[in-house]
């Protein structure tokens, strides 16, 4: 995963814990896409001092997952729910190929429908 979506990713789950100044500066910098000039102008403050919050908070939410996997387990938790609906298609088409059962294709269904409740 690209440093930018992970970082993007953990300020998702962790967020919340960093300091106001730390959340708006990674706001600008990662959501809005604003360059350390311009969020230095925005925010009153050097180029130096931002890179300085960015890297801070960063680094806070890294050692967050690090400690938590909160991040983590949520992806492989994405993961496991695709297999699942991926194993459910199979089940259809096994069904379809070697002689049609109603109750495979309905307890099938049930599976891919609540695979799909779990990622919403």
């Amino acid at each position: 995963m690209a440093k930018n979506m992970e970082i993007a990713l953990l300020f998702d789950f962790y967020g919340e814990m960093l300091t106001e100044k730390q959340r708006d500066v990674i706001e600008l910098y990662y959501e809005d896409d604003l360059s350390l000039s311009e969020i230095a102008e925005n925010e009153g403050i050097t180029r130096q001092g931002v890179r300085d919050s960015i890297k801070r908070a960063e680094t806070q939410l890294l050692d967050m997952e690090e400690r938590l996997g909160l991040a983590k387990r949520f992806r492989e938790m994405q993961e496991g729910v695709a297999a699942i609906q991926n194993a459910a298609d199979d089940i259809f088409a096994i069904n379809e190929r070697f002689g049609y059962s109603r109750e495979i294709n309905d307890r099938a269904r049930r599976i891919r429908e609540l695979a799909q409740q779990l990622t919403k």
